[in-house]
C-alpha cells in the first residue's frame, strides 16, 4: 500500500473549492470497523483487485486526498481507504465529509467490519497484541470501549460484514464478488446461509426464514447423527407435506423478490435458513432452494455455519 503524507489547513470552504476543481468521478470505498476484524486483509483484497489503497488515512486528510485523485484526470478511479480508531481524533466529521463527496457525484461506500467479542479476544490473544485503544487493560475492555465509540459510524455504514465465522479466503471471495470493477460482469451475488438458533442468529443477513416447525430428524435414531445434506435426511425432511408447501412458497417468494433486489440495484443478497441446531432441517431446505434458484440461472453460494457443531 502507498503511504501518503500531506500537511495543510482544512476548512469547509477550502474543501468545497478544492474538490470541485475536477469533475472526474471516483469510486471510493472507506474500510473501517473494529480492531481485529480483518480491515488490513480487506485492504489487501482491494489492492489485488486494482484499487488504489491507503491504510490508516487521518480523516482530516480525506478532502486533500480526493482533490489529488481528481487532479490525476481519471488515472485514479477506484480507491479504498482504511480509516480506523488508531487516529485518536476520530470521525468527528467523517460522515459529513462523505456526504459532501457523494453530493459532488462521486460513488462512496462505507464498509464496516466487525466480529463477536469472543472472536476478537481470541484473535488478539493469538497474535499477542494489546488492544490499540486500551493497551494496558484486558483486551475485552478495549473491544467493548471501541464498539461503543464506533456505534454511530456503524449506523451509517452501507455494508456491515461480520467476519467471526469467515476464513481469510471466504472474506476475499465475498469482497471480490461484491466490489468487482467490471460493470459488464456485475450481478447479484446470492448466498444461502444455514444456522442453528441455539448458536445465535447471524448478523449479516437480508432475509431470514425459520424452519423449526418441520419434523425434526434429530429424534429419529437412524438419522440423528447424519447431516442434513445426507440423502436419507433430505428425503425425510423434504418429503413431509409441510416442507413441500414451504419450498413451493419460498421459491415463489424469491422468484418475485430477487428481480426487485437486482433492479435496486444491489450487489449481494444473503438468505438465512435457521433450525434448532443448524444440522438437519435448515441444511436440507437450503440445499433444495439452491437447486431451484440455480435452475433459474442464479449464481447461489451455500454455506452451513453450524452443521458440524454438536
Amino acid at each position: 500500500m502507498i503511504p501518503l503524507e500531506i500537511s495543510c489547513a482544512h476548512d469547509r470552504e477550502w474543501f468545497e473549492r478544492s474538490i470541485t476543481l475536477s469533475m472526474a468521478q471516483l469510486s471510493l470505498v472507506i474500510v473501517s470497523g473494529l480492531s481485529g476484524s480483518g480491515k488490513s486483509h480487506a485492504l489487501k483484497v482491494f489492492e489485488d483487485a486494482g484499487y488504489f489503497c491507503i491504510d490508516n488515512l487521518p480523516p482530516a486528510l480525506l478532502p486533500t486526498f480526493v482533490d489529488l485523485c481528481n487532479q490525476q484526470k481519471g488515472e485514479i478511479a477506484n480507491v479504498a481507504l482504511g480509516i480506523d480508531i488508531r487516529e485518536r481524533v476520530f470521525f468527528s466529521d467523517l460522515v459529513g465529509i462523505l456526504e459532501r463527496v457523494k453530493g459532488l457525484g462521486h460513488s462512496v461506500q462505507l464498509l464496516f467490519l466487525e466480529s463477536r467479542e469472543e472472536v476478537l479476544v481470541r484473535r488478539f490473544s493469538e497474535s499477542r497484541r494489546p488492544h490499540p485503544l486500551l493497551p494496558h487493560l484486558p483486551v475485552l475492555e478495549g473491544v467493548r470501549f471501541e464498539a461503543q465509540r464506533l456505534a454511530e459510524l456503524r449506523r451509517h455504514a452501507d455494508r456491515v460484514i461480520d467476519t467471526s465465522d469467515l476464513t481469510v479466503h471466504e472474506l476475499r471471495d465475498l469482497l471480490t464478488k461484491q466490489f468487482r470493477q467490471d460493470p459488464g460482469e456485475k450481478k447479484l451475488t446470492i448466498s444461502l446461509l444455514t444456522f442453528g438458533y441455539k448458536f445465535g442468529v447471524p448478523y449479516d443477513i437480508d432475509l431470514l426464514f425459520d424452519v423449526r416447525f418441520l419434523k425434526n430428524p434429530y429424534f429419529v435414531p437412524d438419522l440423528k447423527s447424519l447431516p442434513g445434506d445426507d440423502p436419507r435426511v433430505r428425503a425425510f425432511v423434504l418429503s413431509n407435506s409441510d416442507a413441500v408447501a414451504l419450498i413451493e412458497r419460498l421459491e415463489g417468494l424469491l422468484k418475485f423478490l430477487i428481480p426487485q433486489f437486482e433492479r435496486e440495484p444491489r450487489s449481494y443478497l444473503t438468505i438465512a435458513i435457521g433450525c434448532t441446531g443448524g444440522r438437519h432441517r435448515s441444511v436440507a431446505v437450503a440445499g433444495r432452494l439452491q437447486e431451484g434458484l440455480s435452475a433459474l440461472g442464479y449464481d447461489v453460494a451455500l454455506k452451513h455455519r453450524d452443521i458440524h457443531k454438536s
